[in-house]
């Protein structure tokens, strides 16, 4: 489940747009980035490594000073897409971030969830921003390697339908989950009736596409709250 997420009071827009959005004047401390020489830096930089965007949107709240954005890009395993989290503020609501992962979600809310955080650093007059996100898409890179394993891991991991029943049964009934129990009906439907061909092999990749599925049923944060408890809880199956 990747997405962008904008239920706060943000409006959806395009890379394009964000060069129309003003950067206030920094301090002898802050430095803002503009939100648009930001993105613009992260694509050049994954460009520079041999990764293409092919997917991307922002978010933007009405003063232009918080920006959230979602970057998809052309490496993929087992039918996953692999997608970079974004956000920057001007106003010194939160630190640049990044993360990225293949459940990455992020939202006006201040939910920012994925696999692997790359990037945590502070508007300060002494960040360099070409070197700093030079060093966080290398750590993304390795961090996609790592979790491409983990997908044929889980892709080559079979389950017969007593042990899928058992897993189901176990988040809800046993709340090994942060989601409401009457999505149990739903998980075992996305499992045992797959709507798309490579989550049709009994495996624990497609148990999890099952659950990320259901939880797109929900409202922004309590779908947010649920993916991430999710990886916790598969973490545990032996």
């Amino acid at each position: 489940m990747n997405g962008l997420l904008a239920h706060c009071g943000a409006e959806l827009m395009t890379r394009q747009n964000l060069l129309e959005i003003q950067t206030p004047p920094g301090t002898d401390t802050h430095k803002p980035i503009p939100h648009a020489h930001l993105v613009e830096t992260v694509i050049q930089t994954l460009g520079f490594r041999n990764i293409e965007v092919t997917r991307d949107q922002y978010a933007l709240t009405a003063d232009g000073m918080r920006m959230f954005g979602i970057i998809e890009v052309n490496l993929t395993r087992d039918g996953v897409n692999f997608t970079i989290g974004l956000r920057n503020s001007h106003d010194k609501s939160f630190s640049l971030g990044m993360c990225a992962g293949w459940r990455t979600l992020v939202c006006d809310n201040l939910a920012f969830h994925s696999d692997f955080e790359a990037l945590a650093r502070k508007h300060t007059k002494n960040l360099v921003l070409d070197e700093v996100l030079g060093v966080a898409i290398d750590r993304v890179q390795r961090a996609f390697g790592m979790l491409g394993q983990k997908l044929d891991a889980w892709a080559g991991f079979s389950l017969s339908d007593k042990d899928a029943k058992v897993l189901i049964y176990d988040a809800f009934v046993g709340e090994r989950l942060e989601a409401p129990k009457h999505l149990m009906r739903s998980v075992n439907d996305f499992y045992f009736e797959p709507k798309f061909e490579e989550f049709k092999p009994r495996t624990m990749l497609s148990l999890n596409n099952a659950f990320t599925s259901a939880f797109g049923l929900l409202d922004p944060v309590p779908m947010v709250r649920a993916t991430a408890s999710l990886a916790g809880y598969l973490e545990t199956v032996n």
